[in-house]
């Protein structure tokens, strides 16, 4: 059976199409009570479909939040995502998923791809990089958002800001304390640490990563502690089991037992899972401690010290400063913190 039209849904209630279309596709400019119910019980008795492009044009708003992140298989980001989603609920508005493997390559096509299907916002969680490779690529993806919301279009970014994106109307970037929490961190291990510290980190030039690098090292140094050894590798599980492959063969002894420090949760489950495979246990023969507490680590053992992190509110946050009116000092977006967990992956006895 043919859809209704809504022509006929206005022949029904006996009104013009102007009338009709005011009334179901959620203009701003609607008629009298009266006449607006008579429209939507046309509308129900014919079982007309509001067409969604064309209250997108009536109230200036297709209902989308656009959500860029670097990998939704990543605990770190469906955590977030799950934020996003929740917000955009509360805010009556449907979420699109792109994800971009961490470039600002992928970045900008997807941002291009939600400016085109005019979505109200667009979210980006996910580091910023600062390699020279990256340079072009960054300045694309300004350059596009830059548009995007010189157009009407809302911003909110987790973590840094858009590299070469000056301050716009409509653009929000919602701070996380990487560094200092970090550096908390790295304190309350020195604390109870005597041996060597290593730092297994992504890859140099990551924002994310080189923040929470520096917020350790600082915590170290002012505990009176020798700077850690570095080691860079992809920013992920497989990352850190190579990394924990390469510790694991190192003779023993140099200087007693390691705590090694992973830029983040899914690195140091697999360092974990990397010296085991070589016999090594933790926390027996290293200490191991990571950063964000995902979710994956209820079921993971031993517990895993870590940096925690709302994740889930950091996205809710993000996505409704990016759609609020209010001054940026204001909004919901302000105020993130975390919290030092230490557990039983780096006890000491």
């Amino acid at each position: 059976m043919a859809a209704s039209t809504l022509a006929e849904v206005a022949k029904l209630a006996g009104v013009s199409p102007a009338t009709a279309s005011r009334v179901l596709n959620g203009s701003a400019r609607t008629p009298g009570a009266g006449i607006a119910e008579r429209v939507r019980q046309a509308a129900e008795s014919l079982g007309y479909v509001a067409n969604a492009q064309a209250q997108a044009l009536a109230k200036s708003s297709t209902g989308l939040i656009g959500l860029i992140v670097h990998d939704i298989a990543d605990p770190y980001f469906s955590a977030i995502a799950r934020g996003v989603q929740s917000a955009a609920r509360q805010e009556r508005r449907m979420v699109l998923l792109a994800t971009t493997d961490g470039t600002p390559a992928g970045e900008k096509e997807a941002a291009a791809a939600f400016a085109a299907r005019r979505a109200d916002a667009i979210v980006i969680a996910g580091s910023r990089s600062t390699r020279a490779e990256d340079s072009a690529a960054n300045g694309e993806l300004a350059a596009e958002l830059e548009r995007y919301c010189r157009n009407g279009g809302r911003l909110g970014v987790v973590g840094q800001g858009i590299i070469g994106l000056p301050e716009t109307e409509g653009y929000r970037t919602l701070p996380v304390p990487n560094e200092e929490l970090a550096r908390g961190l790295a304190a309350e291990l020195a604390a109870a640490h005597t041996g060597p510290f290593v730092i297994v980190a992504g890859p140099d030039g990551l924002a994310t990563s080189d923040e929470r690098v520096r917020g350790f090292q600082r915590g170290l140094a002012e505990a009176g502690r020798e700077p850690a050894e570095v080691l860079h590798t992809a920013f992920s599980r497989n990352g850190g089991f190579d990394a924990g492959t390469q510790l694991a063969g190192r003779p023993g002894d140099r200087g007693g037992r390691p705590c090694i420090f992973a830029g983040n949760d899914v690195m140091a489950i697999g360092i974990v899972a990397a010296l085991r495979e070589r016999g090594l246990s933790v926390p027996g023969e290293a200490a191991v401690a990571g950063f964000d507490d995902i979710e994956w680590l209820r079921d993971f053992r031993p517990e895993l010290s870590t940096v925690g992190l709302p994740l889930e509110e950091i996205g809710r946050r993000v996505t409704l400063g990016a759609l609020s009116d209010l001054p940026a000092e204001d909004d919901a977006a302000s105020g993130i913190t975390g919290t030092v967990r230490l557990r039983r992956s780096t006890e000491t006895a």
